[in-house]
């Protein structure tokens, strides 16, 4: 798929209204995790590259993001809701407006513990989303 040009590139403002208006997507199998996002930038559905963007929600008390790795670093902004994460190991609480970064092939969870949604603000440094291979722990040591 050929890169859009700096010239081809453009701003793009999304309504307020985007994510309840389209389809989350989540994971075929929920032994990944109980979560949806939306993802909101990401090449070539929007006419951006560089970074990919999106919105995650985990639902009370049983939602969470399974243990997994990519290649890219990845930032999370707590918008709303309590919950832990947990980075190669070590553990942390997180509330709205926490910030988190995740360096590249770190090993890294979210949970929700709160009895709201645990809500947040996700960003990769890619051009697409297609470019983020997650890999799961428990698949890696299915395969040991």
């Amino acid at each position: 798929m050929k890169t859009p040009s700096i010239s081809t590139l453009q701003p793009v403002v999304l309504p307020p209204t985007y994510t309840t208006t389209t389809a989350p997507e989540s994971f075929p199998d929920s032994s990944y995790g109980t979560l949806a996002w939306h993802t909101l930038f990401s090449h070539p559905h929007t006419p951006t590259r560089d970074l990919i963007a999106g919105l995650a929600v985990c639902p009370p008390n049983t939602g969470h993001l399974c243990a997994h790795r990519h290649a890219q670093a990845e930032i999370y902004y707590i918008v709303q809701g309590d919950g832990e994460v947990t980075i190669d190991g070590r553990r942390w609480t997180v509330t709205a407006g926490s910030t988190v970064y995740i360096p590249p092939n770190s090993e890294h969870e979210i949970a929700n513990t709160g009895t709201a949604d645990l809500r947040w603000f996700y960003v990769f440094p890619t051009s697409s989303f297609g470019d983020v291979v997650y890999r799961f722990s428990k698949d890696e040591k299915a395969k040991l």
